[in-house]
C-alpha cells in the first residue's frame, strides 16, 4: 500500500468521522433547539395563563368596585329622599293648626305632669302651655314645638319636643318607610 493510499484512507476515515461528528452535532443541536422551543412554549403558555388570570382578577376588581359605587349612589339617593321626607314632616308640624297643636300639647301634658314640677316650651307655645298646666313654667327652649317636663330636683326630664318625637318615630319606622318608598 502506498503512501497515497494510506493518506486517502486516513482522509476517508477523517471525513467519515467528521460526517459522523457533524451528524451527531446536528442531531444534538436539533434536540437542543426542540427542547428550547418546548420550554419556550411552556413559558409562553404559563405567561399567557398568568396574564389571563391577572386580566380576570382586574376585571372582577373593577366590576366589584363599580357595583360598590352603584350601591353607594343608590344608598345616598335613598338617604336624600328619607332626609327630605323627615324635613317635610318637620315643616308639616310647624304648620299645625293652632287647635291641633293645643290638643297635642294638652295630651302630652296631661299624661306626663304627675310627679313633675317644671315645664319648658318654645316661645310660640308659651301662653298655651301656661294655661294647660299647673307646673311651674321654667323657660323657653329652642324647638319647633312640644314641651320638656322636669322633676323638682332637675335630675330627670321628659323630652316631648316635636323634633325629638319625629326623630324617634323616624328611627323606629325607618325600615318600614324605606320599604314603602323603595320596595
Amino acid at each position: 500500500m502506498g503512501l497515497d493510499a494510506i493518506v486517502q484512507e486516513i482522509k476517508a476515515k477523517g471525513k467519515a468521522e467528521a460526517e459522523k461528528i457533524s451528524g451527531e452535532a446536528y442531531k444534538e443541536a436539533a434536540r437542543i433547539v426542540a427542547e428550547a422551543r418546548a420550554n419556550a412554549e411552556k413559558i409562553k403558555a404559563a405567561k399567557e395563563e398568568a396574564a389571563r388570570k391577572e386580566i380576570e382578577r382586574l376585571r372582577q376588581q373593577e366590576l366589584s368596585s363599580a357595583n360598590l359605587e352603584v350601591k353607594r349612589s343608590i344608598l345616598n339617593a335613598r338617604k336624600e329622599v328619607l332626609d327630605e321626607v323627615a324635613q317635610k314632616a318637620k315643616e308639616a308640624v310647624l304648620k299645625l293648626p293652632a287647635e291641633k297643636n293645643k290638643a297635642l300639647l294638652q295630651s302630652i301634658i296631661e299624661k306626663n305632669q304627675a310627679n313633675n314640677s317644671k315645664i319648658y316650651s318654645n316661645e310660640k307655645d308659651k301662653a298655651i302651655v301656661k294655661k294647660l298646666t299647673k307646673l311651674e313654667y321654667a323657660g323657653v327652649i329652642n324647638c319647633i314645638g312640644g314641651v320638656v317636663i322636669e322633676n323638682e330636683e332637675g335630675t330627670e326630664y321628659l323630652d316631648f319636643k316635636y323634633e325629638t318625637i319625629l326623630d324617634n318615630v323616624s328611627e323606629q319606622s325607618l325600615k318600614q318607610v324605606s320599604d314603602i318608598l323603595f320596595g
